[in-house]
């Protein structure tokens, strides 16, 4: 599969700063490796005036393992309205590496107050149709994203002057106490209401309202199916800092109920009270990190 035949990646976003500074954290090695999550280290190799410059470039993947990889900025326009272009050449000679070889270009646009930073670039993949079928499933969908979250980190760093790195911190948290939330609330709704409907679930309704035996079932699952949609929305919806406000004032009512449902559970190992307790300081912590994260949706994908 040729990369002129696959759909290039297109990523824009305006970033309110002059021209100078925009070129200096893109061009400089030094730089451009702190806010660009597709690399972890960027090299320039010494050149004589006038020759292309060659740089190297690593990638962490996980596992210890990393790709390798050279680029050649094979020219730059400066046009008599102000706007800049930075063309590049890349690839990698390591086998296990989805990318061959691949074209792009940086473009930096004055508007007003502003620069419209875009780019675009296509790529040649290894491993013939499966990993031409790989790339369009996972990695060009991954790395568009990746390209995205990195110009939006660039825009918030030049902006309002957070490092990348304290954003890359927050984001990562966020996302992490994010997904941990919705695991308990899917495990939770899911194994002892739904599946198994344990007896102690039920024991806790039945002695906080009084329900018959069946009524007490339904309801169990009922709060299980509420649990999942909860653990669902909390993964998908944009704005998490309401939904962990919500889980602030629903874990100490949710511990305050099992207690009182019965007071035996303070001696349990895994009590209801530093449970509830653990997600209650985990509800504020991802409340605190979810305060203006850096987001790829910030930018635009299409032309």
């Amino acid at each position: 599969m040729n990369f002129v035949k696959s759909k290039p990646i297109y990523v824009e976003v305006p970033i309110k700063t002059d021209i100078d500074t925009l070129w200096n954290a893109t061009q400089n090695p030094d730089l451009h490796e702190q806010w660009d999550l597709r690399f972890s280290s960027i090299t320039y190799i010494p050149k004589l005036e006038n020759e292309v410059q060659e740089f190297l470039y690593k990638t962490k993947i996980g596992f210890g393992l990393e790709i390798a990889g050279w680029g050649k900025s094979v020219g730059s326009y400066h046009a008599e309205n102000g706007s800049r272009v930075s063309s590049l050449h890349f690839g990698t000679d390591q086998k296990i590496s989805i990318i061959h070889e691949g074209r792009g270009y940086w473009k930096y646009e004055p508007n007003n107050k502003s620069i419209h930073f875009l780019t675009e670039y296509n790529y040649d993949v290894n491993f013939g149709r499966i990993g031409s079928f790989f790339d369009h499933i996972i990695f060009r969908p991954l790395i568009g994203w990746a390209t995205a979250l990195s110009f939006d980190v660039l825009k918030r760093w030049l902006e309002k002057g957070e490092s990348p790195r304290s954003q890359y911190i927050r984001f990562f948290s966020s996302w992490l106490i994010t997904i941990l939330f919705f695991f308990i609330w899917l495990y939770h709704g899911l194994i002892p209401k739904i599946i198994f409907t344990h007896p102690d679930e039920i024991y806790m309704l039945q002695n906080f309202i009084s329900l018959n035996m069946h009524q007490a079932h339904m309801i169990t699952i009922l709060i299980g199916i509420v649990e999942i949609l909860f653990g669902l929305t909390l993964l998908i919806y944009r704005h998490k800092r309401k939904l962990f406000t919500l889980q602030m004032f629903a874990f100490p009512f949710l511990a305050t109920s099992a207690l009182i449902a019965n007071t035996d559970y303070l001696a349990h190992p895994f009590t209801p009270l530093t449970f509830n307790l653990a997600l209650f300081v985990l509800s504020i912590l991802g409340f605190i990190f979810n305060k203006d994260i850096p987001s790829a949706k910030s930018c635009k994908r299409k032309r």
